[in-house]
């Protein structure tokens, strides 16, 4: 079954209060939030009603909250070649 990744990119302020309704069904209240529908005429509907505020791709399987966190989270801009070694046997220094 294929699914919507749906993400609002700009926000509803100055659009009709038909639209605002539309962003509000299909689950979007704030800039960047992602969320997922199933693939149906309805939905497309209502993606084509405020598709210049939306981006939209088909993804297979939905993810959550938390995985959409860990996708976002930037590289750490370094990693460890090797562990070092702890020396526990030197005395005064």
């Amino acid at each position: 079954m294929s699914w919507f990744k749906i993400t609002l990119i700009r926000s509803g302020i100055g659009m009709t209060e038909r639209q605002n309704n539309v962003l509000k069904a299909l689950g979007l209240r704030h800039r960047m939030k992602t969320v997922y529908h199933p693939v149906s005429p309805d939905t497309a509907g209502m993606i084509m009603k405020v598709k210049e505020l939306l981006t939209v791709s088909e993804v297979d399987k939905p993810l959550t909250q938390a995985e959409i966190h860990a996708k976002r989270q930037p590289p750490k801009g370094y990693y460890v070649e090797k562990q070092g070694v702890v020396r526990e046997d030197i005395e005064g220094s």
